[in-house]
């Protein structure tokens, strides 16, 4: 693989005009889709195999209309202290309400208004009362004039006294990440300055990583409506996306500039990183897409999409990184290169090219000292990072998870206030009612009424709703609690064990319990896909078998350390004010799995960029401790470089407004800190150094029968120096390896 690498590569590099005129098409034709293309919706949501999907489905034979996806609102309104809505001067401002919606701006789009004293939506108090909105569309495709009459139905009822509140998902609307990440790429520039001492060095991986992305999100949001992607799942492609498009260039850039320093002519440079990082990238990625390809498992079709769409932004950063970087590199010529080391390899030849100065070994750095410290005190490296990641991860014990609703607002939105509104004015169950679908005679469902009455943690019982042809019911429960209390979980399965296969739970409430359900029995078997097919890939890198497993420990133990800041923050909210985490409460059913999948394909990234440099210093006749420093004296300042830029770029998204990309961002950049700064940096070099030559062991049998995928490039450089190289060649180097 080195060796057509290596050609593509040069062949970019010579080609250079052409390869980026492809690339700036691709980029154009994507964002004409976009530009053309309708607005993405909040796509459709699933859970396949579940009650309260298959109630659902019940729904939409039994009830056409009933389950359809349209936008609903909820105007909440509540008497000043001392008066009721019941009173002539407040009940007049309530049906102003209604009839504003009926038939003022938007009026096309709603599909039905609720007169809360018709519908019986006025508390026993008298203080509170809602009025119940239904629109033909989702949020997302609410017209603007829709949504502004929807926000200034209420003005004229406040300015009488009233307090007027809106809750629902009406005012749902496209996520938003604020400045934040602008921030973490302009952070990303300052760290590739520092790291490259060139601008335009610096410049290379940003513009190539901004040029995949744009072409990734554009065409997901082109295809948005045709495949039904939903609105976050270009958010989470870019922010997968940028990270991991940096730093493919980032490490191709960086052993360009080696191969130069070395003295190589510009081409036969770009050729020799794009055979030797090259393949480091290629099966980086790998690794990534089988992490996100493999969220499948879950068998929840909207988290497939999002798996699928961010490996596909994943693929297309691999491909610049191979391609569009060498061509790059074509361009700027020796402007990659400090001033001095340009006037140190070229001298006055540096306008043909030609080096004057070539083979000089590389002076001491950091990454030589952080793994000379390492060598001498491995075990109590090993320690000082297990014990502490074992510690952050303690609260990862105590997680709770849920499907955030308009209770997990921040408490100045007029959703969390319209929250609070009704659960004083209704009880705290009301927010989270059940829907019991009975698929049967008014008899039937007569029974199950007077059989859910008679449950403890039930507040109320409405009378069943037939359908038109009298074969199904539905019939709507109160809870006594909060819709994601333990309680309200408990009396779902109640009602459900209760229940034969004619007599279904659904609703938001359950599809939440439902989703957790499934997403926890899903951890198990997604574990065991991701880290058994990674782990074969890494055998195949670096013929071994501890050295994979060694990566797939360090991972898990990064990983649950990050689920463990994650609870502290934004279900204890330790620190949560810096973070600006305003409501705290359970994490995200989908979170788990998410930070798995996304953090082992990253995880992997630092793996192979780091350990691959060690396996080749090791192949080539270094001992391990050497081989060991070796790797960190090439790769450690890029792998840092690298990991600062990935936290920057996922921290960015810390600042968004919606609940989900906050704690993503965050997730995801914690954990990247814990993995390549703790366990890549630390562990990984003193588990090494504890094992010496055990670490490199394969079976012969074993390595008779992989085949070679030479990410060292050996068979390039024999390729390359002809009789000049080693006479056995990678075969005799794998001999001594396995000896």
């Amino acid at each position: 693989m080195a060796t057509f690498l290596y050609r593509l590569g040069r062949g970019a590099f010579r080609r250079r005009g052409l390869v980026a005129l492809l690339w700036v098409a691709l980029l154009f034709a994507a964002g004409f889709g976009a530009a053309t293309a309708s607005a993405p919706t909040s796509g459709s949501f699933s859970i396949p195999g579940t009650e309260a999907q298959k109630a659902f489905d019940v729904l939409d034979k039994k009830f056409p209309g009933m389950a359809a996806d349209g936008a609903t609102a909820r105007i909440v309104v509540k008497a000043p202290a001392g008066s009721s809505v019941n009173d002539e001067k407040n009940k007049t401002q309530v049906e102003k309400i209604v009839s504003g919606l009926k038939d003022g701006p938007g009026k096309a789009q709603v599909a039905s208004v609720a007169d809360p004293y018709q519908a019986q939506a006025v508390s026993q108090d008298g203080s509170t009362a809602y009025v119940s909105v239904k629109y033909t569309v989702s949020g997302m495709e609410l017209k603007d004039e829709t949504r502004d009459a929807l926000k200034d139905s209420g003005a004229a009822a406040k300015a009488a006294g009233l307090t007027v509140e809106i809750g629902g998902d009406a005012l749902m609307t496209a996520p938003e990440t604020g400045s934040g990440e602008i921030v973490g790429i302009l952070i990303a520039a300052i760290v590739l300055v520092i790291t490259f001492g060139s601008l335009i060095a610096a410049g290379l991986p940003l513009l190539t990583a901004l040029i995949g992305v744009g072409i990734g999100v554009s065409s997901i949001t082109a295809l948005a409506n045709v495949l039904d992607l939903g609105t976050t799942t270009s958010t989470l492609a870019m922010m997968i996306g940028l990270a991991v498009g940096i730093d493919y260039a980032l490490f191709i850039v960086s052993r360009y500039r080696v191969e130069l320093a070395e003295g190589r002519e510009r081409d036969e440079a770009a050729g020799r990183a794009a055979g030797t990082a090259g393949s480091a990238v290629v099966f980086a990625g790998l690794t990534v897409v089988i992490a996100l390809v493999g969220l499948a498992v879950v068998n929840i079709p909207m988290l497939t999409k999002m798996g699928f769409a961010a490996a596909g932004t994943v693929v297309i950063a691999v491909l610049v990184a191979l391609t569009l970087v060498p061509a790059i590199l074509g361009f700027a010529g020796k402007k990659v290169l400090p001033a001095g080391e340009k006037s140190r390899l070229f001298g006055k030849g540096g306008a043909k090219g030609k080096p004057a100065a070539a083979g000089a070994e590389p002076k001491a750095n950091g990454g030589t000292r952080w793994a000379r410290f390492v060598l001498r005190r491995p075990v109590m490296v090993l320690l000082v990072g297990v014990i502490g990641l074992g510690a952050i991860a303690i609260p990862a014990s105590k997680l709770e998870m849920g499907l955030p609703d308009d209770g997990a607002q921040p408490v100045s939105t007029t959703q969390r206030k319209a929250y609070d509104l009704l659960s004083e004015g209704f009880g705290p169950g009301f927010n989270g009612p059940l829907m019991v679908v009975v698929d049967g005679d008014k008899k039937l469902a007569n029974e199950t009424v007077d059989r859910i009455k008679g449950l403890e943690g039930v507040a109320a019982v409405m009378p069943p709703t037939p359908n038109p042809e009298g074969d199904a019911a539905v019939i709507t429960v109160v809870p006594k609690d909060r819709p994601s209390s333990v309680e309200t979980e408990n009396l779902v399965h109640e009602i459900r064990e209760g229940s034969g296969d004619d007599v279904l739970v659904t609703g938001a409430t359950a599809m939440n319990i439902d989703f957790s359900q499934k997403m926890n029995d899903a951890l198990v078997p997604y574990l065991a896909l991701v880290v058994g097919l990674a782990f074969l890939l890494l055998m195949l890198v670096f013929r071994s078998i501890l050295v994979p497993l060694k990566a797939a420990l360090g991972f898990l133990l990064s990983v649950v350390a990050a689920l463990g800041a994650v609870v502290a923050v934004f279900q204890w909210g330790w620190l949560g004010s810096v973070f600006g985490v305003e409501q705290t409460g359970p994490i995200m059913s989908m979170m788990p799995i998410f930070m798995v999948g996304v953090v082992f394909g990253l995880a992997m990234d630092y793996e192979v960029f780091l350990v691959t440099r060690m396996r080749e210093a090791y192949v080539h006749g270094e001992r391990p401790g050497q081989a060991i420093v070796t790797g960190f004296q090439y790769s450690a300042r890029v792998v840092v470089a690298a990991a600062v830029i990935m936290i920057a770029v996922f921290s960015g998204f810390i600042g968004a407004s919606e609940q989900m990309i906050k704690m993503i961002g965050f997730g995801l950049a914690i954990a990247v800190l814990f993995d390549a700064f703790v366990v890549r940096m630390a562990i990984v070099p003193a588990v090494l150094a504890l094992l010496g030559h055990k670490a490199w062991w394969l079976p012969r049998w074993l390595d008779r029968m992989l085949p070679n995928v030479d990410v060292e490039g050996e068979s390039l450089r024999k390729h390359l120096e002809g009789s000049s190289g080693s006479p056995e060649g990678p075969d005799k180097d794998r001999e001594l390896v396995n000896a």
